[in-house]
């Protein structure tokens, strides 16, 4: 498969035909909230959920929040209802050598994986089935494909989130739902809105990119059905 998404970048055929329902779980994080962003701007119906939701500041008649726990399966039946898509950016938006040596302060350590099973459950139940994952790059089809200094950084610093990432990829390929794993090489908090580089073989450009991009990249994958079972490694 090229990497069509880039040939469409800057075209006309990206631009959404009519209005979808998407929920959003983990929407206070960083790339979460610019997928909220970009999603209220592209004219979507938005549904944010997180512990924190209600934080979110928007003048949007599209977007309702819903403070919930993803580790809870009833919050997550509760959101799931009524939505077209999920899009999951959950993790642990702590200081990793902090998380690494001392444990993260309020959000469990498999957040990633459990979180991800429950939102499959409760697509089941609500038969929603385009599920988009933001995990990272170096985990699944693109391990080995780390420069040496982030495999040392990922197996000494990260290495329990980096397990619980690759579990929660595993839940998602396993679920028999339109899933797509989006893959981002290091985040940035540029103000690059661009659709960044894609690529289903795991190529990638500048190892880093802004999560303004990968909101771009996200909103982007979910009217592409060429991406509907793969993993997409997304780089500046």
């Amino acid at each position: 498969m090229k990497n069509q998404a880039n040939e469409a970048t800057q075209s006309e055929s990206s631009q959404i035909e009519e209005s979808l329902n998407i929920l959003i779980v983990g929407a206070t994080g960083g790339t979460g909230r610019a997928i909220v962003e970009r999603l209220l701007h592209e004219g979507h119906n938005v549904t944010a959920f997180s512990r924190s939701a209600n934080l979110l500041e928007s003048s949007s008649e599209r977007l309702a929040t819903i403070n919930g726990d993803a580790t809870n399966q009833g919050d997550l039946d509760q959101a799931v209802r009524g939505q077209d898509v999920v899009i999951i950016t959950l993790g642990i938006s702590e200081n990793p050598f902090r998380v690494r040596f001392f444990g993260a302060k309020g959000t469990p350590a498999d957040v990633r994986s459990v979180g991800t099973r429950n939102v499959i459950a409760a697509m089941k139940k609500q038969h929603v089935q385009r599920l988009i994952v933001q995990s990272s790059y170096g985990v699944g089809e693109t391990q080995g494909l780390l420069r040496f200094a982030d495999q040392l950084f990922f197996g000494l610093i990260l290495k329990p989130q980096i397990e619980d990432t690759e579990t929660q990829e595993r839940v998602v390929r396993s679920s028999g739902l339109d899933w797509t794993i989006a893959q981002p090489v290091h985040l940035t908090d540029g103000d690059s809105a661009r659709l960044p580089f894609l690529s289903t073989k795991g190529e990638t450009r500048a190892m880093k990119v802004a999560r303004q991009s990968v909101a771009q990249a996200l909103f982007f994958t979910v009217r592409e059905p060429g991406f509907i079972g793969k993993s997409v490694a997304i780089s500046g």
